[in-house]
């Protein structure tokens, strides 16, 4: 069994999704199909015999596109919305050319076809496409319904125009406008959907380009040679040196350095590797240069895994389709029914004209804008609120998966902490302190800076010393000596059992802890560590009290994990995991409830696609903010409850929206069909059905502007 990845454009809503995937099983050979409307990616297995052509050209003859490359599809989308918006603004101002001409009575009629031309099939095109090759694939959407109500509205405008003799006074009326207007309203949805989903597509290219494109190898002579990244094969040898990034996964054959491995597993601080260890592409070289041997290729490097486990996690997590699509193909051809039955009952009393109308009612009054506009508008509503709060809300559809929220997953390193180094205690006395953060000042090193910023009332901006940076150990300068047990032990400088126990104990609760020699003795230590953040442990408290379950999931160690989590009251803890593993925890958690993971690292984009909530923090990676539903511009936790309690209104606001929405077609669509008209002699006309689904929709969009004002 293979597999292809197919970038598709044109999607607009979770149907189009559905319908790629209904067509696509039915070419032979193809035995599964995952699009994913929020990505625009659709992943196919299929035999060896399938048609692949086929079924691109499928895909093609459906309406949609297929784009070569990822930013060839964020180009296509952006086309697209600004499309949208364009059709938008043309129709809404046809619409109310076409309302004064009707109201005032003016005689323009063939200003008012050319105008209503216009409107319903340059704006309405798109639609109209769609429902076409919808009804002939037998997909029954809402575009279906949005082509028959506004087209039989203007044909039977353009009938009334030319044969107005011929039709009964009561019945004389034009439809232009109502037909353009609805047009409008559906546009409006479309352009508000679509805005929202556009942000949501960078992430993969974020990720790749995280990887260098250059590589230096060493050549059989000892020379160094630049070559495409992509290029490199196993076995090969490759340089580098301080500041750059390594460009394979490969074992280290010569020197040493610090390496920034926060891409790969989350450690807040930089690692010092040496001879025999692995690396992996995309972390940074701190201090040092090693020659690697590389012992993969480009394409299974771990950063090509995470980006095949974001897509993996992308196909799996469909947008949950909303109630209106859902109930797309039953209620579109009932209503298309009901206005065939409606005709031929008044056709069987010899009132065709009443019957035709009749019938245009059922079509207008149960098209979908009030459906169409139940989520978006609300969701806009929503959005705009928590754009008040700092959270930006990149993926609307999240916010209904808040409900049942089992587990609240964090990282650990830059999420619940601050992921700023910091000093917590020492026991140097202010003469060697002073001098330590002196020395510390003129370094780039993190830890360094961190004592520097603890001790800066101390430093001497005048001062100046040679010193030497070694590379895993610590710094050597004159007469002193900054870093690791190893570092002190090399220049024979021993610490008694006493004092090396007290270094132990801090260790054991999970500081790093730098030690000192000053003039060829032990002086004290610094103990450092990552800080947690002042909100973190009400907000903790908040999410038991409401019966979700808060996780560490981090990539930092064992002890300094647990610390984190014992100052919170966290019982749930995974620590020293790798992005492989974070995917595979978030999997597991899926299976027994719904998962939101807070986090802000590259190696937490594979997570945070997999989980069914995922918020970043603004100070993250951009591949973490891309990959991410919602992002904390604030970077504070509060933003978390507020989402929650924005999710819980913004449900309940969408969910009284398609009640009323089902409630206003089960009730308007008998009265459009004419059942009052024998014994009340009430009947509608087209123009009422119009105004009718449009006060439908304005009370929906009332209902959802109320959002506005709630607090959160």
């Amino acid at each position: 069994m293979k597999k292809i990845e197919l970038k598709i454009g044109g999607m607009s809503c979770v149907n189009c999704a559905n319908s790629i995937a209904k067509s696509a099983l039915k070419i032979p050979g193809i035995k599964s199909a995952n699009i994913d409307f929020n990505t625009h990616c659709g992943i196919f297995e299929y035999e060896k015999d399938a048609d692949i052509q086929a079924l691109k050209d499928k895909i093609i003859k459906l309406g949609f596109s297929i784009a070569k490359s990822q930013n060839e599809l964020e180009i296509a989308q952006q086309k697209e919305l600004k499309s949208i918006k364009t059709k938008f603004i043309i129709c809404t101002i046809i619409s109310v050319i076409l309302m004064w001409i009707e109201m005032g009575g003016y005689d323009l009629k063939i200003v008012m076809i050319i105008l209503a031309s216009i409107g319903v099939f340059y704006c309405g095109f798109g639609f109209y496409s769609h429902a076409i090759k919808s009804l002939k694939e037998r997909n029954y959407d809402m575009n279906v319904l949005i082509f028959l109500g506004t087209f039989c509205a203007f044909c039977y405008s353009i009938f009334a125009t030319i044969f107005h003799n011929q039709i009964p006074t009561n019945l004389n009326y034009l439809y232009f406008s109502g037909a353009t207007m609805i047009l409008s309203f559906v546009l409006l949805g479309r352009y508000l959907e679509s805005k929202a989903k556009a942000l949501a597509l960078s992430h993969l290219k974020s990720l790749m380009d995280l990887s260098p494109t250059k590589a230096f190898i060493v050549t059989s002579d000892g020379s160094t040679k630049e070559i495409e990244a992509n290029r490199l094969k196993i076995g090969d040898i490759v340089l580098v040196k301080t500041g750059s990034i390594i460009p394979c996964d490969g074992v280290i054959t010569n020197g040493g350095a610090e390496i920034d491995t926060s891409a790969i597993n989350g450690e807040s601080m930089p690692v010092y590797r040496s001879v025999a260890q692995e690396v992996y592409s995309g972390t940074l070289v701190c201090n040092g240069h090693i020659l690697i041997k590389v012992s993969k290729n480009p394409d299974s490097t771990l950063l090509s895994q995470i980006s095949k486990l974001i897509q993996t996690a992308a196909s799996k997590k469909l947008a949950i389709s909303k109630l209106a699509d859902k109930a797309a193909n039953i209620f579109v051809p009932s209503v298309v029914g009901v206005a065939v039955v409606t005709l031929l009952a008044w056709m069987s009393v010899n009132m065709p004209f009443q019957g035709i109308l009749s019938a245009i009612c059922v079509l207008i009054i149960s098209c979908p804008c009030a459906l169409g506009l139940a989520t978006p508008i609300a969701v806009v509503c929503a959005i705009s609120l928590a754009l008040k709060h700092s959270i930006l809300i990149k993926n609307p559809s999240a916010l209904e998966q808040f409900s049942n929220l089992k587990f609240a997953v964090f990282d650990k390193t830059g999420t619940i902490t601050t992921g700023d180094i910091s000093v917590i205690e020492t026991n140097l006395n202010q003469e060697s302190l002073s001098l330590v953060a002196n020395i510390s000042a003129l370094s780039s090193h993190p830890i360094s800076k961190a004592i520097a910023q603890h001790a800066k009332e101390l430093i001497d901006t005048k001062f100046q010393t040679k010193f030497e940076y070694i590379s895993g150990l610590g710094i050597k300068g004159n007469n002193i000596l900054i870093g690791s047990e190893r570092l002190l032990n090399l220049n024979k400088i021993f610490i008694d059992e006493s004092k090396k126990a007290v270094i132990e104990q801090k260790m054991d609760i999970g500081y790093g802890v730098i030690l000192v020699a000053i003039n060829g003795e032990f002086s004290g230590y610094i103990a450092i560590s990552d800080t947690i953040k002042p909100e973190a442990k009400e907000i903790i408290k908040s999410l038991k009290s409401q019966n979700i379950t808060p996780v560490i999931l981090s990539g930092d160690s064992h002890k300094i994990s647990n610390l984190v989590a014992k100052e919170l009251d966290i019982d749930m803890v995974y620590s020293e995991v790798l992005p492989q593993q974070k995917y595979e925890i978030i999997e597991n958690l899926k299976q027994s409830g719904k998962v939101a993971f807070i986090a802000d690292g590259i190696n937490d984009a594979a997570a945070l696609r997999a989980a069914d909530i995922s918020i970043a923090m603004n100070s993250g990676s951009d591949l973490a903010k891309n990959s991410a539903d919602i992002i904390l511009m604030r970077n504070n936790l509060n933003g978390v409850l507020k989402t929650l309690n924005l999710a819980q209104k913004s449900s309940t606001t969408i969910k009284q929206n398609l009640i009323w929405a089902f409630g206003y077609n089960a009730l308007c669509i008998p009265v459009a069909a004419g059942v009052l008209e024998p014994h009340f002699g009430i009947h509608l006309t087209p123009m009422w059905a119009a105004f009718a689904m449009s006060l439908s929709s304005i009370s929906v969009v009332l209902n959802s502007l109320r959002l506005k004002l709630s607090k959160i």
